[in-house]
């Protein structure tokens, strides 16, 4: 089955060698349209699944022309599927990233990547809490060692073939009854896809 993957992550949180790893040769570079910024694609190893390489950025605020090309790419264009991949070694600055990814409702997969790097330091993860608390699939990689790409393909197959958007992640009191009171006020004017999305941009004023 053909479909198009997106890899979005932080800068430095080993998104670049997660493509080399998961496309091999397999890779164009182009531009992105309008802007001189690195279109990175390729086709994931015994699939036939295409995957496109996001600009690294901390966010979907529109502050940069990376984070404007990574934000229209996921509301517009809609991927079959997102991996997200994040450094475990620093969860709190890659999780803000992962929020509003998760607020698009795109199928989307946690890369939770320097596993090792975790274990060298003597820490642990409990992914499976990860996972539930997020609301999506979280598979442990390292993709300077290969480790675990086989299993993240596989993540990332069935979540973009079944649809399986992740779960909203409700805030607490007043600011989700304000997030409701802006999908309101937006429904009908933007997909219901992205309600969420949109509502929540409404309230940080986001032109």
């Amino acid at each position: 089955m053909s479909l198009t993957i997106a890899l979005a992550g932080n800068p430095n949180s080993g998104k670049t060698t997660m493509f080399n790893k998961l496309t091999g040769a397999n890779q164009r570079v182009g531009n992105w349209p309008g802007v001189t910024i690195d279109r990175k694609v390729g086709r994931i190893r015994g699939t036939d699944y295409e995957l496109v390489d996001l600009p690294g950025i901390y966010s979907l605020s529109p502050y940069s022309p990376e984070e404007i090309v990574s934000r229209n790419f996921l509301i517009e264009d809609r991927p079959d599927a997102v991996i997200n991949i994040v450094d475990a070694t620093n969860l709190e600055r890659n999780l803000f990233l992962t929020l509003q990814i998760i607020d698009t409702g795109i199928p989307t997969v946690i890369a939770l990547n320097m596993m090792d790097q975790v274990r060298k330091l003597g820490d642990r993860i409990d992914v499976e809490k990860l996972s539930k608390e997020l609301g999506c699939r979280v598979v442990p990689v390292s993709a300077l060692n290969a480790e675990g790409i086989k299993e993240l393909v596989t993540a990332v197959g069935e979540v973009a073939e079944a649809k399986l958007s992740p779960e909203p992640l409700y805030f607490d009191g007043d600011i989700e009854t304000a997030v409701t009171q802006a999908e309101e006020a937006l429904r009908g004017e933007v997909p219901d896809e992205t309600l969420r999305f949109h509502a929540v941009k409404l309230i940080e004023k986001d032109n």
